[in-house]
């Protein structure tokens, strides 16, 4: 049984950073990816970033590319979303998700809320 686990959610002003963590365990992450998405209210959930666990290759959306990074520990089964920078605009319920390729997600967390003050 695959379980997702978020946390580092919170309220920050904006221009400050807050670091997201994802605890990942029920299976061997080896061959798959990893990504964040956020939902914002009234709208429909949006790609973040990914990373591939075994080659650690990463891709971003536009609006947070040099502003956001992902990364992961093997060791700990975590992956990470480090947001700097941070705007209103960035508030939503962020979420993890696996999968076997950057488009595709089998599993999800349950969220942790990000709210960015102006």
């Amino acid at each position: 049984q695959v379980q997702l686990v978020e946390s580092g959610g919170g309220l920050v002003q904006a221009g400050g950073s807050l670091r997201l963590s994802c605890a990942a365990s029920g299976r061997s992450f080896s061959p798959y990816t990893m990504g964040w998405f956020r939902q914002a209210p009234g709208k429909e959930r949006e790609f973040v970033a990914a990373i591939r666990w075994s080659g650690g290759n990463t891709v971003y959306a536009d609006s947070v590319k040099g502003r956001f990074t992902i990364s992961r520990d093997k060791a700990k089964n975590t992956i990470y979303l480090q947001m700097n920078s941070l705007k209103p605009e960035d508030t939503a319920v962020y979420y993890c998700a696996v999968g076997p390729s950057t488009v595709a997600y089998d599993y999800w967390g349950q969220g942790t809320q990000v709210t960015v003050s102006s």
